[in-house]
């Protein structure tokens, strides 16, 4: 090799060596690989399919230039890339600080030879094993004919793709023990909800925690804020214990309830003090859909229509309210699930057994579109840039007008909220005030949170909350709240999305100082799928 290294094959295995390497050793390059010499003394390009020599030859030269380490423009040469594989392997020892490789290929599958790789870790005094296994493909080159290693990320390592690489370093953050609010260690072993949640309180709070970084190998993303994926840790660091808002036991409820359900998402939060008790997502993605997602709430948002009605004096809890079949606003038609109606039905009536066309009739009465806009933000906080600790949607309800403003009446339309937002709308209604939602302590950071321009007036508040405790009562979340005591209200929701033959189910509710919200996307009605998700997580409350 040009480094002058030697690469000795004992047995089948790449090792480099020093300059007097044992007898039997030999340089694959030089000796009988015949990869290099092979390829130089070509005169024609070759086609058609490769032999077994050729994928054997060139996989073992690409595998003894790789494991040598000092030269990655030749290892580079073996490959059909040769810029991004000669970046690779220089990474290789540059970056993410591997020395030492003994490599094992074995046989090969077609065209394919797999490989295992043994190594050694070294940073700052530090070292640790690494092994693992991939594999390689070789192709015949598309304009020189020889045989070369298809290059791909995963050549280097099977976790890598397009536009990562291994590094070994100091950690971004020290490690953080996470705690709910009694002690208790929160780990993503046992709450798995809780995995991106605790990777973005270290992140943000590791050292205010009182923690110091360790040194680990990463993949990193190029150009990319996605969290580092950790595969070797070098040395631990100090660890910072972090208090949370979260209670242990309602999380390990609200984990266990959304697990009956595909694409399932739930939080809870005091309404006292609009502190988050839980969140938690079954989702194949494992995204944080319970305080990032964006979807219509259905009917759930009628809480905050209903407030705004109440307000402006255009209903009352007792007062009548007509609910025909369906309705004609501006040129769109709505209706009532199963197209029901309540000849002489009262507003609480409409309310509780979430009557569509009740709430549309009323907003020619409003003489203004953007109402509910206004209520959305200035009473219940929506849209006012959440500081909760962590990253989260704060919901949205955007003006607009005509057909587009009755949709949003009954959570339909350009309204897009999260079950966070939802429970939170739950917490306000309760208490009477929006507390912002949080999910570490205020003081830890002092961070500015949101505040609303005004309070739920007093008498609004009372008939919500009535017309809340009727629909948990005998409503559409009766069946849903039936097991639960103390003082409690619910409001059922079913959101339809284009392309879904069935509608997102969505349920909110109170019991005494807990307040929570579930979705299920093709859930259906929001009593049979959501419902019985938050009456878990209450009951542990």
């Amino acid at each position: 090799m040009r480094s002058g290294a030697k690469v000795a094959v004992i047995g089948g295995v790449f090792i480099v060596v020093a300059g007097g390497v044992a007898y039997g050793a030999y340089n694959v390059l030089d000796g009988g690989g015949g990869g290099t010499t092979t390829q130089s003394k070509a005169t024609e390009v070759r086609t058609g399919p490769l032999s077994e020599e050729e994928i054997k030859t060139t996989a073992e030269d690409f595998l003894a230039a790789w494991a040598d380490g000092k030269d990655p423009e030749l290892a580079a040469a073996y490959t059909n890339n040769a810029a991004e594989a000669k970046d690779a392997v220089a990474g290789y020892s540059e970056q993410a600080h591997i020395t030492d490789a003994v490599i094992t290929p074995g046989k090969a599958t077609g065209a394919k030879v797999p490989f295992t790789v043994k190594a050694t870790v070294k940073f700052e005094g530090l070292s640790k094993p690494l092994s693992y296994a991939s594999e390689l493909t070789v192709v015949r080159g598309l304009t020189s004919g020889k045989p070369l290693v298809d290059w791909t990320p995963t050549v280097i390592h099977p976790k890598l793709e397009k536009n990562t690489h291994l590094v070994t370093g100091q950690a971004a953050k020290p490690p953080i023990k996470a705690v709910d609010r009694n002690g208790t260690e929160l780990t993503a072993q046992k709450y798995p909800s809780l995995a991106p949640v605790l990777e973005q309180l270290r992140n943000k709070y590791g050292e205010k925690a009182g923690g110091k970084s360790g040194v680990e190998m990463w993949i990193h993303t190029d150009g990319d804020n996605t969290p580092r994926s950790m595969l070797l840790t070098l040395s631990k660091g100090k660890t910072g214990e972090l208090r949370t808002t979260l209670d242990a036991k309602v999380q390990a409820a609200a984990e266990q309830a959304v697990k009956k359900y595909n694409e399932a998402s739930v939080a809870a939060v005091k309404p006292s003090t609009g502190e988050i008790v839980a969140v938690a997502n079954n989702r194949e993605d494992g995204f944080n859909a319970a305080m990032l997602g964006k979807q219509a709430p259905g009917s759930t948002m009628k809480i905050v229509t209903a407030a705004m009605l109440l307000e402006k004096g255009l209903a009352g809890a007792g007062k009548p309210a007509e609910c025909p079949k369906s309705v004609l606003y501006q040129g769109t038609s709505f209706h009532n699930l199963d197209n029901f109606d309540i000849p002489g039905g009262t507003f609480t009536q409409s309310f509780a057994r979430s009557c569509n066309t009740a709430f549309i009739k009323l907003i020619d009465d409003t003489k203004d579109d953007h109402a509910l806009p206004e209520v959305a933000t200035h009473v219940f906080g929506l849209g006012l840039d959440w500081q909760t600790g962590i990253a989260s949607a704060d919901g949205s309800v955007p003006q607009a007008d005509g057909g587009g403003a009755a949709a949003q009446y009954i959570g339909q339309g350009t309204v897009q909220m999260n079950v966070l937002n939802i429970a939170s709308v739950t917490a306000t209604t309760k208490d009477g005030t929006f507390r912002q939602p949080i999910i570490v302590p205020r003081d830890l950071d002092d961070r500015q949170l949101a505040v609303a321009e005004r309070q739920l007036p007093g008498s609004v508040g009372q008939q919500l909350r009535d017309m809340m405790r009727a629909t948990a009562a005998w409503g559409t979340g009766q069946k849903a709240m039936s097991g639960l005591g103390g003082d409690k209200g619910a409001k059922t929701g079913s959101a339809e999305v284009d392309g879904q033959a069935t509608s997102n189910s969505w349920f909110t509710g109170f019991q005494d100082d807990l307040a929570v919200a579930a979705s299920v996307e093709s859930g259906g009605h929001g009593g049979d799928a959501a419902g019985p998700v938050v009456a878990a997580v209450l009951s542990a409350g």
